[in-house]
Order: structure tokens, then C-alpha cells, then sequence
């Protein structure tokens, strides 16, 4: 693997033409009077972000979808104007306890190839070996492409401090303080994005998925962990330390389990996978070995597991009502692998966030997104496009 890969330098110089890119990827095909509507820049101003872009061919008329995408002649503003997906490629990875999942994606996070890899080893050194090994099959398989792949993105769960590229503290890795962009960067040759695996999921949500067109939303993402993405005006949020959005360390009972955080009564400690399982197995005295038996449990008809499961949807209900009271925004997606046991604890969700949810803030609309797990690391390719075309968090 070379030790520097080649990339280009993305033509939006100015935060107007990064605005009617991330535009126009996201809710595109538009015309460039709906562009200047939706951007609130003039018809001057989108019309000089968007020459560049089209010469640098990043972005098509519409029309030319249907003739191979020929290079158009530029100044038909009437025109729809679409991203060319296939102008670049990047690559995502999530790492999870056991599994390091990795994609090829195109510029619109479309996945062309998808690869997993069980993780035997946590430390720093053994992951990093593994994220090489499937970048490099990866750039194998993107030659057949004919592009460039212009970024990693890397998505860890945790405290991570993505302007630093360092991983701060990951729990379910047991890591501290690792420069894991450097090194990734080192090993693999790309430019490497790192950030919290919920908030790289939220990018890719607020561009190509649930999100689309809402200047302020919530992700709440419910399984291994309890997180929370959040878009406010229309800007994926990581706040002054990196960790905004972290409702499962919410201390929502000041009576209940420790959290692995050292707090009591975290959202956390109450709904997630392994909370719900260890309470299933105290009440009951059984060996359940894992949240799959505790579900089968549940929808069996246990009392004990249907009632840890509607303690951890009242957990999650009151989470999102204060997400909703602090913020308002239009919609909260609840998604993640624990969507599983959506059916045991919708109604205990709907109730606790409809008590909690102070006057017209109960209005939000709340909706599930299920996910498959390649999405993950289809996030982290997201984030390394949001790098590539200097789109940055706040």
C-alpha cells in the first residue's frame, strides 16, 4: 500500500459553493432557482459555486442521466443540476467489539462493496491491521471503477475528538487516547476521518436518509449502546468537547444500576442490550447468554423479560422527551440493531416521551429507521465525504 495516496482537492473554495454542493447531493436534482431558494444565496451567487463544480464534473445536468452523462454545456439554468455519483469514491469503516465492517461507497454513499472481518483482538495495533488489510482489497476493488477513492473515514463508538482524529475513550474497545487518524492515515496511505460512530451515522441520515430536508433533527439509536446524533439549522452537531448528544449517560434514576460511566440510572444502563439482558438474568436466576435468547425470552411470553424490555422503552421515551424539550426539532429517527425488540417497547417509548415532552414540543414526530449494520460503516464513508468537500461539523 502506498504510503501517501493521491487526492484531489474538491472545487468549492467558498462556504456558498459547499452549501449548493451539499445541496444539491442531498436533495437533488434542482434547478438553480430552487438551489438559491433552498440556500437563500442569490441566483449570482449559485450560479458561480456551480460552474466549478460542473467543469470539475462533480456535479451533471439531470437530463444527462439518460445520455451516459455526457459532459453538459454549461448555462442552461433552467436545467436540473444532480451530483455525479460516480465521480469518486471513498471508503467507510466501523469498528464494533467483535467485527470491523467496510465499504466502498461512490460520492452519494451509494455501497458498491461491503466487507466483514470478525475483530479476534481489541488492541489499537490488531484493529489497525485489519482497517489496512480490507482498505487495501478495498483500493483493489476500486480500480475497477476508473476513480479515485479520495478518503477513509473511520467510525468508533465513544468519546471521539474528530478535529484531533483522536479516539478519547471507547468503552466497548477499552480504549484511551489513541491518534487513531495518524496511524490510520500512516497505514493506509488516504486521508482518514475519525468520529463517534452515531454521529457519522447522523451525517449520513441528514443527507441521503431519514433527515433529508430537516434543518433540525435527532437520531437516537438504541442496541450495544444508547446514542444520539443531532442536526440543528441544518449542522451535524458535536459541540465544544466532541460528545453533545450523549443522552444514554442521561441519569434519568437516581436509584437505578451503575453505568459503566460511574453514574447510576443511566439511560444506558437501563435499555441497553446488555442492561436489559443482565437484568433478565437477575430476576429470573436463567443463563441468558445474550440479547437474541433475551428476545426470544420476551416473545415467548416471559413476564420478567417483557417487563425489562418496557423498562428500557420507558428509559428511551424520557430520553427523547428531553432531547425534544432542550432543542425542538421537527423529527427524531430512532434506529440501531435494538430495533429488534421495537414491538416490546414502542408503546412504553410513545408514553414516557408524550409525558415528558413539555406543551407543543409532544408534536415532534417520532419514527423508527431500521438499519442493517453495513450502514454503519457506510456513516464513516459519509464523514470522510463531509471532509473531502469541506462541509465540517460545528
Amino acid at each position: 500500500m502506498p504510503s501517501t495516496y493521491r487526492v484531489e482537492t474538491f472545487p468549492a473554495a467558498t462556504p456558498a459553493a459547499s452549501s449548493v454542493f451539499t445541496t444539491v447531493l442531498s436533495q437533488g436534482p434542482l434547478t438553480r432557482v430552487e438551489l438559491a431558494r433552498r440556500t437563500g444565496l442569490s441566483s449570482a451567487a449559485v450560479t458561480k459555486a456551480v460552474r466549478p463544480l460542473m467543469e470539475a464534473g462533480y456535479v451533471v445536468e439531470a437530463a444527462d442521466a439518460a445520455d451516459g452523462g455526457a459532459r453538459p454545456a454549461l448555462g442552461r439554468p433552467a436545467n436540473p443540476v444532480r451530483v455525479d455519483g460516480g465521480r469518486a469514491l471513498f471508503l467507510g469503516v466501523k469498528v464494533t467489539a467483535d467485527e470491523v465492517i467496510a465499504v466502498l461507497t461512490d460520492l452519494c454513499c451509494r455501497i458498491r462493496v461491503a466487507l466483514h472481518a470478525p475483530l479476534t483482538r481489541n488492541e489499537p495495533a490488531a484493529v489497525l491491521e485489519l482497517i489496512a488489510s480490507l482498505t487495501e482489497e478495498l483500493l483493489t476493488e476500486a480500480e475497477g471503477y476508473g476513480v479515485q477513492v479520495q478518503g477513509l473515514g473511520i467510525a468508533v463508538s465513544g468519546d471521539v475528538d474528530r478535529a484531533a482524529g483522536v479516539v478519547r475513550y471507547s468503552p466497548f474497545l477499552g480504549w484511551h487516547d489513541i491518534a487513531l487518524a495518524d496511524v490510520a492515515m500512516e497505514a493506509t496511505g488516504l486521508p482518514v476521518t475519525v468520529d463517534n460512530d452515531v454521529r457519522a451515522l447522523t451525517i449520513a441520515e441528514q443527507w441521503f436518509g431519514g433527515g433529508v430536508g430537516c434543518a433540525n433533527f435527532a437520531l437516537v439509536t438504541v442496541g450495544a449502546g444508547i446514542g444520539c446524533g443531532l442536526v440543528v439549522n441544518g449542522r451535524v452537531v458535536s459541540g465544544s468537547h466532541g460528545v453533545a448528544g450523549e443522552i444514554g449517560h442521561l441519569s434519568i434514576d437516581p436509584q437505578g444500576p451503575l453505568c459503566h460511566c460511574g453514574n447510576t440510572g443511566c439511560v444506558e444502563a437501563i435499555a441497553s442490550d446488555s442492561a436489559i439482558v443482565r437484568r433478565i438474568r437477575e430476576d429470573t436466576g436463567q443463563d441468558v447468554a445474550d440479547s437474541a435468547q433475551a428476545l426470544e425470552l420476551a416473545h415467548g411470553g416471559n413476564p420478567v423479560a417483557r417487563a425489562a424490555y418496557a423498562r428500557a422503552g420507558e428509559a428511551i421515551g424520557r430520553a427523547i422527551g428531553a432531547v425534544v424539550n432542550l432543542l425542538g426539532p421537527e423529527r427524531v429517527i430512532i434506529s440501531g440493531e435494538g430495533l429488534a425488540a421495537y414491538d416490546l417497547f414502542a408503546e412504553q417509548i410513545r408514553e414516557a416521551f408524550s409525558s415528558a415532552a413539555f406543551g407543543t414540543a409532544a408534536q415532534c414526530e417520532v419514527t423508527t429507521h431500521p438499519l442493517p449494520f453495513d450502514e454503519w460503516a457506510r456513516g464513516a464513508a459519509a464523514a470522510a465525504i463531509q471532509t473531502f468537500i469541506g462541509s465540517e461539523p460545528c
